[in-house]
């Protein structure tokens, strides 16, 4: 699997690809070669872009917290600590 479009690309990129579209100097193939994504998905995202070019966002926002609380974490990656001491 590809990196994500987020990853991929900065919001600026993403706008001016979808600005120059609505412009027609790009086509959409030429977009989806571009961009490396689906055809459905560009058009998701040209929605969202016209709903609010202002605020238009490609960062992903997580919707549930992190599996692990730091406290746990932390005692995980100790207790790893102390077996690479062993194992060395």
């Amino acid at each position: 699997m590809g990196k994500q479009l987020h990853k991929k690309f900065d919001d600026y990129f993403i706008k001016s690809i979808f600005e120059k579209y609505l412009l027609k100097n790009l086509s959409v193939n030429q977009v989806l070669e571009i961009l490396k994504i689906a055809r459905s998905r560009f058009f998701d995202l040209l929605k969202k872009f016209k709903d609010d070019p202002e605020n238009f966002s490609l960062e992903y926002k997580r919707k549930t917290k992190k599996r692990l609380s730091l406290e746990l974490e932390t005692i995980i990656i100790d207790e790893l600590k102390k077996e690479k001491k062993l194992i060395e």
